[in-house]
């Protein structure tokens, strides 16, 4: 079964409801289209859509660590802060808006601004006094090492003669 992008109603199709009726309406379809486009992250990209802001984050798996990559655009490095458990990753900051000034009287911004937490479930514990983090171009990126006890181990199976 192949699923078919939801498509939004042209703009230029005249509203014929009160505005608060069509803003909730755009809210209601922006919402079915992130489900749409991501069914497991739908309500965390629509809680993003709707003015909170969280990191985009990929996490990766090697036999002897994790690596976690955060995009934090525009963060200074002194307003982040990790912190990491047995087996959960905790990014927190804050993106400070910066103002700008137009001779036009208007401006247009999409970008995202605020307080950000956010707790990233690790399949596995980690050596917490092995963690190394790096920030470079907007990119934080989280080397954990795996736990002794967690890391993989090859068992050899033997063959009993009958």
């Amino acid at each position: 079964m192949n699923l078919i992008p939801w498509k939004h109603k042209s703009a230029s199709e005249p509203l014929r409801t009160s505005t608060a009726l069509a803003s909730l309406r755009s809210d209601m379809d922006r919402l079915f289209d992130a489900f749409v486009r991501e069914p497991f992250g739908a309500l965390e990209s629509s809680f993003r859509d709707f003015g909170a802001w969280s990191p985009a984050v990929d996490l990766a798996e090697t036999d002897t660590e994790y690596t976690v990559r955060a995009e934090l655009p525009g963060l200074a490095p002194e307003d982040l802060e990790v912190s990491v458990t047995e087996n959960q990753l905790v990014l927190s900051g804050e993106k400070k808006e910066t103002t700008e000034q137009n001779e036009k009287g208007y401006y247009h911004s999409e970008s995202r601004y605020g307080s950000f937490r956010r707790n990233i479930p690790l399949p596995g514990a980690v050596d917490s006094t092995k963690v190394d983090a790096e920030y470079r171009n907007g990119v934080l990126t989280i080397h954990l090492a795996k736990s002794p006890q967690n890391a993989s181990k090859r068992i050899e199976v033997k063959v009993k003669k009958s």
